[in-house]
C-alpha cells in the first residue's frame, strides 16, 4: 500500500492559479518598469529646445555634475617604424573595444573616438552622485590593461588621462542611437588637464578630488591657469588608500569600499524608490506611504547602530527598508513578496550582488505577520517596522493605519479598532535589546490610552 497521499484534483488547481497568479505579478512589476523608463524618456525629451522631440531632430540638455574623461592614445608616433601599419590600427580599434566595454561597465557614457582622441562622461544622460568615484574607477582599469598588455603582448600603445567634474551642455542628436556633444568648461578643462598628463598617468582636477579624496591617494602636481576661474590645482591618482585595499600596488579595492562606495550609491537608489512611491502608492495609503517608509529607514539605522551591525549589514538593511513597503505599489495583500520581486528587478542596476540581493529579501519577508525573524538582522527590521507601538507618537500614527483600513473595508468602527490594537499590542514583542529598553516599556501605556478612548473606558 503506498504510503504517499495523492494531492487533490482541488489542490492542483489551486497550486496552478497560485502560479499564474505569480507569473502575472512579476511580469506587471516589469511591464512597470519598462512603462516608468518610457515615461521618463519622454520627459527628458520634452525638456529639450522648443519642448519638440522629433525624431532626429537634435536638441539641447544641461547637466550640473558631469565627470568629463579626456583621453590621448600615445603610440601613433611609431606607426613609421612598423612594417604593418594597417595590424596596429586594427589593434587600435580592439583597444579602443575594450575602453568602451569598460566604461559601459562604469554606467559611463562614451561621447567620441576621433584618431588617438577618447572622450566619455559620466552622470549622463542619468545623473547619478556617484560619477566622480566611477569614472576614477574606469580610468584606473584602463590604464592597468594597458599596462598588462604592453607587459604580455609587448604592445606599442600607451594612454595619458585627464579627468575634471562640472557642468556641461549636451547637444543630443540621431535618430536610432542618441549622439552627444558635449560643451563647456567641464569639457575644456578635461582637455587641458590631459595636455599636462603623462602615459600611464591619471590627472584629475581639483574639483574630482574633492570627490574622491577619501577613496584615493592623490598627489598635488601642480596649477592650471583657467579663464574667469583662475588656477585650478591638479592631482597625480596614484591608487587606493591603504584601508581599502588588500593589494600591494593599491589598485584593486577590497569589499570595504565596495560597502562604503555602496552607501554613496545607495543615495540614488533612495531618491529613485522615494520618487516612486510618491507617485505610484494608491492615495488611500494613509499609513503605508513615503513617511512610514522614512520612519522605517530612520529605524534600522538608529536600532542598527545601537546594535553594533556592520557597515556592510547596516547597507542591507536600509535597502531592505527602502523596499520593504513598495509591494503595496501593486497590492496589500502579500505585499512583502511583491516587495522582493521589485528588489530583484532594480537592485542590479545598482551594483547589488545575488547574496545581498537574497539577504535583502529574507529581511523584507520577516516584516510578515506575526514576525518571526531569525538573526539579527530581520530583528532590526522588525523592531524598525513596529517601532511606533513604543513611541510617544503611538496615536496619531494608529490613526493613519485605521483610516487606510476602514477604506479598504477592513475594519468598522474606532472601538472595534482600539480593541484590535489592544490586543495585537498584548501579544508583541520587540526582539533587539534597544527596542526592549526604549520602546518595551512605553507599550503598556499605549494600551491604558486605548482603553480610555473604548467606549467601555469613556
Amino acid at each position: 500500500m503506498c504510503s504517499m497521499k495523492n494531492k487533490s484534483p482541488q489542490s492542483d488547481q489551486i497550486a496552478r492559479i497560485q502560479q499564474e497568479l505569480e507569473n502575472v505579478q512579476q511580469a506587471y512589476i516589469q511591464l512597470q518598469e519598462r512603462y516608468r523608463e518610457a515615461q521618463e524618456t519622454i520627459k527628458e525629451l520634452s525638456k529639450t529646445k522648443g519642448d519638440s522631440f522629433t525624431s532626429g531632430t537634435a536638441h539641447t540638455k544641461r547637466f550640473k555634475m558631469v565627470t568629463v574623461l579626456y583621453a590621448n592614445i600615445i603610440g601613433f608616433q611609431e606607426l613609421e617604424h612598423v612594417d604593418d601599419a594597417q595590424a596596429l590600427i586594427d589593434d587600435l580599434d580592439s583597444l579602443f573595444f575594450e575602453i568602451d566595454t569598460i566604461v559601459e561597465r562604469f554606467n559611463i557614457k562614451k561621447i567620441k573616438s576621433l584618431g588617438d582622441t577618447y572622450m566619455c562622461a559620466g552622470g549622463m544622460p542619468k545623473k547619478n552622485r556617484t560619477n566622480p568615484i566611477e569614472m576614477v574607477l574606469a580610468a584606473m582599469e584602463i590604464v592597468d590593461v594597458l599596462a598588462q598588455k604592453q607587459k604580455k603582448e609587448g604592445k606599442i600603445w600607451n594612454i595619458s588621462l585627464g579627468i575634471h567634474t562640472g557642468p556641461v551642455q549636451a547637444t543630443i542628436s540621431g535618430k536610432n542611437k542618441n549622439v552627444y556633444e558635449l560643451k563647456g568648461d567641464a569639457v575644456n578643462i578635461a582637455s587641458r588637464i590631459e595636455s599636462y598628463s603623462q602615459a600611464g598617468k591619471i590627472v584629475i582636477s581639483e574639483t574630482t578630488h574633492e570627490f574622491v579624496r577619501d577613496y584615493f591617494i592623490c598627489d598635488k602636481i601642480g596649477g592650471l591657469p583657467v579663464k574667469y576661474t583662475g588656477v585650478i590645482s591638479m592631482f597625480e591618482l596614484i591608487g587606493f588608500k591603504p584601508k581599502f585595499s588588500d593589494d600591494d600596488l593599491l589598485r584593486i579595492p577590497n569589499q570595504r569600499f565596495y560597502t562604503r562606495f555602496g552607501h554613496v550609491r545607495f543615495h540614488d537608489l533612495e531618491e529613485y524608490i522615494l520618487n516612486r512611491l510618491e507617485k505610484e502608492l494608491p492615495q488611500y495609503l494613509y499609513y503605508h506611504n513615503v513617511k512610514h517608509t522614512m520612519d522605517v529607514l530612520i529605524g534600522v539605522e538608529v536600532i542598527g547602530t545601537a546594535e553594533k551591525v556592520s557597515d556592510a549589514e547596516l547597507l542591507l538593511l536600509k535597502t531592505a527598508a527602502l523596499f520593504h513597503d513598495m509591494g503595496q505599489i501593486v497590492q496589500s495583500k502579500g505585499h512583502e513578496d511583491i516587495s522582493c520581486k521589485f528588489a530583484r528587478e532594480i537592485l542590479p542596476h545598482y551594483a547589488y550582488l545575488p547574496n545581498q540581493i537574497d539577504e535583502i529579501c529574507d529581511i523584507i519577508m520577516a516584516t510578515q505577520l506575526p514576525p518571526n525573524p531569525k538573526n539579527i538582522l530581520q530583528k532590526i527590521m522588525c523592531d524598525a517596522d513596529l517601532d511606533y507601538l513604543g513611541r510617544p507618537d503611538f496615536i496619531p500614527v494608529s490613526d493613519t493605519l485605521y483610516e487606510e483600513l476602514k477604506h479598504q473595508n477592513l475594519i468598522e468602527n474606532k472601538d472595534d479598532w482600539s480593541a484590535l490594537q489592544i490586543k495585537f499590542i498584548s501579544g508583541h514583542q520587540y526582539f533587539t535589546d534597544f527596542a526592549k529598553q526604549n520602546r518595551e516599556v512605553n507599550k503598556q501605556r499605549q494600551i491604558e490610552r486605548l482603553q480610555k478612548l473604548t467606549s467601555g473606558g469613556r
